[in-house]
């Protein structure tokens, strides 16, 4: 006997008593490697340019990791150099008598900037060129994804520029002209500072004040205090922890409880972002990852969300959607990806959820580290 999981648009397939797909929904089992690795090269040429632009980075940090998810790097080998040169482009130089170290990171597209002219970057500094924290933390990972020894990052600005988005309750902008302050960017600040292996930026004691206070009633994390708890925020906050390595300090064991029960509790057939809501692609991992960081993702089904991911694939163009029967973007094409890489989807990478990038990338970082610290 066979029953529907539940879905309004019927979309997740047949699930048997036993857990597993039916013989009617094994044509939803199938992962189109190949057509997803084409999908994120044509993100990678066809790179936003209106909408979007001020974000380019990060429209291509998700094209980058998911071929590095894919193991399908070598397909843009003879294009890595000139990406990782574009990479540095963005990068805001301090200037030469290093007055404008706060406004130093990454910017997300080239449109104020100097482009490759380093030089001239130096020497003329261009009015509310100011970096972007989220756009900093994906131009590192990116670079870093593409092997690169960040042996061009100034390291002293970026994090300077970090410390200069810090607000007095610890949370972060994500511009030094201001701009909205939550969740995200402080999880962008600890990446950078894990990345660089440099904490000066931030007030760790401030930053962890914030995160707890965002604690909400429900057991998870809002993006502000007394905000609602939700997924992408909960991932950020227990990220922003585990990377400062006060996860199991901050919060008491009572709380990490209600919070793991929260997470588990998001699952339907994939994961919803918030109780009553339908299940999206995304959340397989801001809510996996969040697991698995707390060690529990294995009690999660990971049938019902291989199924309902699967089934947010595109056969005609590779790429997944928010919901099945969408169209596939380039973020919900990464974080469904990433989702599968969770669960040990055989022909997708292992990922280390905290950074979102790949344990092989991961891997480089500390080699990095290791080198950093012998003085090299």
């Amino acid at each position: 006997m066979a029953f529907k999981k539940r879905d309004k648009a019927g979309q997740y397939g047949l699930i048997n008593q036993t857990g597993t797909p039916s013989t009617h929904s094994k044509h939803r089992d199938e992962f189109y490697h190949k057509k997803h690795a084409v999908f994120f090269k044509r993100v990678l040429h066809v790179l936003p340019s209106q909408q979007l632009d001020t974000h380019r980075i990060s429209v291509a940090y998700f094209a980058i990791s998911g071929l590095d998810l894919l193991g399908s790097l070598s397909d843009i080998e003879d294009e890595k150099e000139n990406i990782i040169d574009w990479i540095y482009s963005l990068q805001i130089q301090p200037n030469e008598s290093g007055t404008n170290l706060d406004q130093c990171g990454f910017r997300g597209c080239p449109m104020l900037g100097h482009s490759y002219d380093t030089q001239k970057a130096q020497k003329q500094q261009i009015p509310q060129d100011s970096s972007n924290i989220a756009m900093t933390y994906t131009s590192l990972a990116s670079l870093l994804i593409l092997g690169d020894d960040l042996s061009r990052v100034h390291k002293k600005a970026v994090i300077q520029g970090v410390k200069s988005l810090q607000q007095a309750d610890g949370s972060f902008v994500s511009v030094l002209e201001g701009s909205e302050y939550d969740m995200r960017f402080v999880y962008c600040a600890c990446c950078i500072s894990h990345m660089l292996n440099d904490w000066s930026g931030i007030d760790v004691e401030k930053a962890v004040s914030y995160i707890v206070q965002s604690l909400s009633y429900e057991g998870a994390f809002g993006q502000r205090p007394y905000n609602e708890a939700h997924g992408g925020s909960t991932f950020c906050a227990v990220g922003s922890l585990f990377l400062m390595d006060r996860l199991h300090v901050a919060l008491s064991e009572s709380q990490l409880t209600a919070l793991r029960r929260w997470l588990l509790r998001r699952q339907d057939a994939g994961f919803t972002g918030r109780p009553n809501k339908d299940a999206d692609t995304c959340y397989s991992f801001w809510v996996g990852a969040a697991l698995e960081m707390l060690g529990v993702l294995d009690l999660t089904d990971v049938t019902f969300n291989r199924s309902f991911v699967l089934s947010a694939q595109s056969p005609i163009t590779g790429g997944f959607s928010k919901y099945p029967n969408h169209s596939p973007d380039p973020l919900h094409s990464y974080l469904g990806l990433a989702g599968l890489a969770l669960i040990g989807e055989p022909s997708v990478s292992p990922i280390f959820p905290a950074l979102n990038i790949s344990q092989r990338a991961y891997d480089h970082l500390m080699n990095l580290h290791r080198q950093w610290e012998d003085g090299h």
